[in-house]
């Protein structure tokens, strides 16, 4: 009989080998959530089968999703994106519809065939996770090469952060849709309503915060409170409006992201609170449903031929926009290049998904092993297409 307590045990193992395989992988220039990935893989059914599914570890990574949407959302530079404005937002819309329609075409035609709603909405939900953009292994390139304080570096910056905000909006009506059997009017009014709410919360609460950080910025009461508001706006983006709570979440941040008193020592103190359990965990959790076991050759070669078209509807949508944004060819590959790699986002958005039975678990293996190939290529890539060409300005 398993004792009440194997949690414990349970939560010491994810965080010890989130860690060491995290720290291996910052060793080879990867992120750290593709060891924490592969720590849940090995840990999962796939692996020694230590990890098994419980309520506690779903609960546990779901409130590390939205602490993770939360610091997404306050880490927002507004003054960034105020700099590359339109060009930075044609970058993102067309990076984040032709994966969308790509990725979900591919899904649709080897999964699908039959064109029902049901069935468009799914093959939609798996070009959705496709959709978002991790720039921070570009960032790291960029950095090291020297490169990212240029014309190039800032516009892949914003348009980043767009695509971020852009995918969350698209993954709202997706979720709607979703939970309300298709009902277009309800779900777009449920949506419309969602976005006055959060407008009459970011007009009310920016102002409660500014007035609080002004004697108490670097207090702890800042933060506690900041959280819970991140919370309130999760439930009630889920519970009265039918939009994801992550959507909730990252919106609680965007509202925040202004408040420049306190918003980094907000952002750091949620960032340190999440990265000790709740998003290990999470990530941890995803990697223990990336089931090896239920891999056949449909899947296999559907991984193979989703990981190629991840990347070429990037480096083609990211950098068709650029081009059009008036960049030069070189400066367009480069933008196009530098917006492929996926990380966190990608895998809230599956795990919702799945959540949501929008997304077949089956295929989450396929979904992982994009997303671990994007990032390990990226800076590959960035690296050849920036040496071959002429100097970034």
């Amino acid at each position: 009989m398993e004792s009440s307590y194997y949690f414990l045990f349970v939560l010491a193992l994810i965080l010890i080998f989130t860690k060491i395989f995290g720290i291996a992988s910052s060793k080879v220039h990867l992120p750290q959530v593709v060891g924490a990935l592969l720590a849940g893989i090995i840990l999962g059914p796939s692996g020694f089968g230590i990890l098994q599914s419980s309520d506690f570890l779903e609960k546990t990574a779901e409130i590390g999703v939205i602490m993770l949407m939360f610091t997404a959302g306050i880490d927002t530079d507004m003054e960034e994106l105020k700099k590359t404005g339109l060009q930075a937002c044609v970058i993102a819309v067309a990076g984040v519809f032709v994966p969308l329609l790509m990725c979900g075409a591919l899904y649709f035609f080897f999964f699908q065939g039959v064109w029902t709603t049901m069935n468009v909405l799914k093959s939609a939900f798996v070009g959705c996770v496709f959709a978002a953009t991790s720039v921070s292994i570009t960032v790291e390139t960029l950095n090291e090469m020297g490169k990212l304080k240029t014309r190039v570096g800032t516009t892949l910056l914003s348009a980043a952060l767009i695509d971020d905000i852009i995918g969350i909006v698209v993954l709202s009506v997706l979720s709607g849709f979703a939970g309300n059997g298709g009902n277009v009017l309800l779900v777009v009014g449920k949506i419309g309503l969602f976005f006055v709410f959060a407008l009459v919360c970011g007009f009310v609460f920016h102002k409660v915060f500014v007035a609080i950080s002004k004697d108490h910025w670097q207090s702890r009461r800042v933060a506690i409170w900041a959280l819970a508001f991140c919370f309130i706006m999760a439930y009630c983006a889920e519970e009265f409006f039918g939009v994801a709570d992550i959507t909730g979440a990252f919106f609680a941040g965007l509202i925040l992201c202004n408040i420049s008193k306190s918003r980094q020592y907000v952002a750091k103190k949620v960032t340190v609170s999440s990265y000790m359990i709740f998003a290990p965990v999470f990530f941890a959790g995803v990697g223990m449903k990336t089931d090896l076991g239920t891999m056949n050759s449909s899947i296999l070669v559907f991984a193979l031929i989703l990981t190629l078209f991840g990347i070429i509807s990037k480096v083609a949508g990211c950098g068709l926009g650029a081009r059009l944004s008036g960049l030069t060819n070189h400066q367009s590959l480069v933008v196009g290049i530098g917006m492929v790699a996926r990380s966190e986002v990608a895998l809230m958005v599956a795990q919702k998904g799945i959540d949501a039975g929008m997304i077949d678990p089956a295929i989450l293996p396929a979904i992982v092993l994009a997303v671990v190939v994007s990032g390990l290529i990226t800076p590959i890539l960035l690296k050849v297409s920036i040496s071959k060409g002429p100097a970034l300005v």
